[in-house]
C-alpha cells in the first residue's frame, strides 16, 4: 500500500464516497418502507 499517487488517492476517495451514499441511501429506502407500511394499515 505504499501506492501516494494522486490518482490512487483520488479512487480511493471516490470508492469511500460512493460506499457513503449507498449506505444512505439503504437507510433512506428503509425509512420509507416503513412509512409505506405504517399508512396502509
Amino acid at each position: 500500500m505504499g501506492d501516494k499517487s494522486p490518482k490512487a488517492n483520488q479512487k480511493k476517495s471516490n470508492q469511500k464516497q460512493s460506499r457513503a451514499t449507498s449506505a444512505d441511501q439503504q437507510k433512506k429506502q428503509a425509512l420509507d418502507a416503513k412509512a409505506a407500511a405504517t399508512k396502509k394499515k
